[in-house]
């Protein structure tokens, strides 16, 4: 069993954030796959089914990015899994938009949704992170991920992006992690490019 996390904001408002790409990823995941409605539970939304006979959450949490891990923590302890069984998904600003990378624990890199997952289950979970670019400016960081995907980044790698990733999401459940990038990095190749954050872009989320 395993559960498969977005971390993003739960109002209607920010749906199309790019906050909100977690969100989007398990969403992609869930239509996919066919699995059922998400429903209320462990104060988010989960769905339950199975993606290559292995029994899957998709947990979407409802108690908005910086208390993110309050969710995970609930149903990782209702389900009795390790951290090392959950997956999470959240957007990353120092990866070029379209890029994803993927690791077994690790640091916050000073994203907010991670240091309350942290708080929670621990260090040892898997992290998928989904560049969504940098503004330039350190100023520019809170209206950049809180404002809608444009129709040209929804046209030129999102759509494409999340389409790959749950298309493949198997290689991931089996511990592939390095198959998946290597496949999105042939599905994108216009977009994978080495990372090159401004000078005056610290590791920093919201």
């Amino acid at each position: 069993m395993f559960l498969l996390v977005g971390l993003g904001n739960p109002e209607k408002k920010h749906a199309e954030n790019r906050h909100n790409i977690g969100f989007v990823a398990i969403d992609s995941i869930a239509k996919a796959f066919n699995f059922p409605a998400f429903r209320s539970r462990f104060k988010g939304l989960l769905s339950e089914g199975k993606i290559n006979n292995h029994p899957i959450k998709l947990l979407k949490p409802g108690t908005y990015m910086n208390n993110s891990g309050e969710a995970i923590g609930e149903a990782m302890r209702f389900f009795k899994l390790t951290s090392s069984q959950v997956y999470v998904f959240y957007d990353d600003l120092d990866l070029q938009p379209g890029k994803c990378r993927i690791r077994l624990g690790g640091g916050t890199g000073g994203h907010n949704g991670l240091r309350s997952v942290q708080q929670h289950i621990g260090q040892n979970y898997w992290r998928i992170r989904l560049g969504i670019g940098h503004p330039g400016k350190k100023d520019l960081v809170l209206s950049h991920v809180l404002r809608n995907f444009t129709e040209t980044e929804q046209t030129d790698w999102l759509s494409k992006l999340m389409d790959t990733l749950a298309e493949n999401i198997n290689l991931l459940i089996q511990g592939d992690g390095n198959a998946l990038m290597s496949k999105l990095a042939l599905e994108l190749p216009s977009i994978q490019k080495e990372d090159t954050p401004p000078n005056d872009a610290p590791n920093t989320n919201f």
